[in-house]
């Protein structure tokens, strides 16, 4: 087996400076980089967390933390619990899908939430071809904290979410689309232009950046 020296430097540090640890990105990581890496920072903090993972990276970590769970829509892999446990009274994020082809981003954004030890609402299949799902569920994004909302095709539902409510939003582009959505290019210029002022947009199909933002907020929200 490599040593762990040989690929990576660890930065133990991070979650004491920003609030949230050293997360792996997994794609263009050989399985056993991965394993590597999971392990030792699951063993300095008791909680890991890799994005972009397939299920031969999930097979190597499971040889080396037999505990670990692979969330397959979301591509993810956890190891040990929460950041936190959130209270019962602490405010929410809400994440918001257009359609089902968008899930696996969504989820990725919602897991990494939930991972990072908040509370999450899913509301999904609210796309503006059926703009009426949308109105129908709007209590629940009034309600939350910040929102991730997260579609393909042009882009369009941040900016109709963004003018019906105040909540702050991270938008989210997905590369889902046919030919003309330039593997989500579409989606991402069309959120940039955005009328509704004040949405925040992160990279194409970055559901763990959008949840890292909304980690922010969150923690704003609740750290006296």
């Amino acid at each position: 087996m490599s040593n762990l020296d040989d690929f990576a430097n660890l930065d133990h540090d991070r979650q004491a400076r920003n609030g949230l640890p050293e997360v792996v990105y997994a794609e263009s990581k050989t399985p056993e980089q991965v394993a590597i890496i999971l392990a030792a920072l699951y063993e300095k903090a008791g909680s890991a967390l890799a994005t972009r993972a397939d299920a031969a990276h999930f097979a190597a970590v499971q040889d080396v933390l037999p505990q670990a769970r692979y969330h397959a829509l979301a591509r993810l892999i956890t190891v040990g619990e929460p950041l936190r446990q959130p209270a019962t009274d602490a405010p929410y994020a809400a994440v918001v899908c257009a359609g089902t082809s968008d899930l696996p981003v969504a989820e990725e954004a919602a897991l990494s939430l939930e991972w990072a030890g908040w509370q999450v609402e899913r509301v999904t299949d609210v796309g503006v071809a059926g703009i009426h799902r949308l109105f129908a569920v709007e209590d629940v994004l009034r309600k939350a904290a910040v929102c991730v909302v997260v579609a393909g095709m042009e882009g369009a539902l941040p900016s109709v979410v963004g003018g019906r409510i105040a909540t702050p939003i991270i938008a989210v582009p997905t590369s889902v689309g046919y030919g003309a959505n330039f593997g989500g290019l579409s989606a991402l210029l069309g959120m940039l232009t955005a009328c509704a002022p004040g949405v925040t947009v992160v990279n194409i199909d970055n559901g763990f950046g959008a949840a890292a933002a909304a980690h922010r907020i969150l923690r704003t929200l609740t750290t006296k």
